[in-house]
């Protein structure tokens, strides 16, 4: 049995937090682990027509149409065209999966939830980002998928993937 003070300890390693930090333009961006199902090497995007600006079009993935981000346009990043090495990150939002095209994750980190600094506390309204953790090497934002996409622009792509009234996972 763990004395009263190597029991705090196991308990506080247990409520770590886990990220997938992810790269745009050298910059680090964070998703909480949990909403990752997978990383894979990127591929050609199909274009969807009527789809949402912040969607660059769709991918076929063992036989499930995903939608891709287009993070970059969400960020006001400067678009490029893709590389041979770059991601796609899978992940499940609350509604359905989908691909964000990455140019590298860097890997997972942990840290503890006293270490993350609320968005809101830095910018209120902060928009799609969930907080920011502090790393040797810079700082990360932690991303929430859920607010992505605006409910308009939710309707306008099940419209354009043909899923209105259907679950949303293709």
């Amino acid at each position: 049995m763990l004395a009263g003070k190597d029991r705090k300890m196991v308990d506080m390693k247990s409520s770590e937090k886990k990220f997938v930090v992810f790269n745009l333009d050298e910059k680090g961006y964070a998703l909480y682990i949990e909403t990752v199902k997978r990383i894979v090497l990127a591929v050609e995007i199909t274009p969807l027509p009527k789809a949402p600006g912040i969607v660059a079009g769709v991918i076929n993935m063992g036989g499930k149409i995903i939608p891709v981000f287009n993070i970059r346009a969400r960020f006001h990043l400067p678009d490029r065209e893709m590389r041979l090495s770059d991601k796609f990150i899978v992940a499940r939002t609350s509604r359905r999966t989908v691909a964000l095209l990455v140019d590298d994750v860097a890997g997972v980190v942990e840290c503890d939830p006293l270490e993350i600094t609320d968005a809101g506390a830095i910018m209120p309204a902060l928009e799609y980002v969930d907080g920011i953790i502090k790393l040797n090497d810079g700082m990360v934002l932690i991303h929430d998928l859920d607010t992505f996409l605006s409910l308009e622009e939710e309707r306008n792509l099940e419209d354009a993937i043909g899923l209105r009234g259907g679950e949303g996972d293709a």
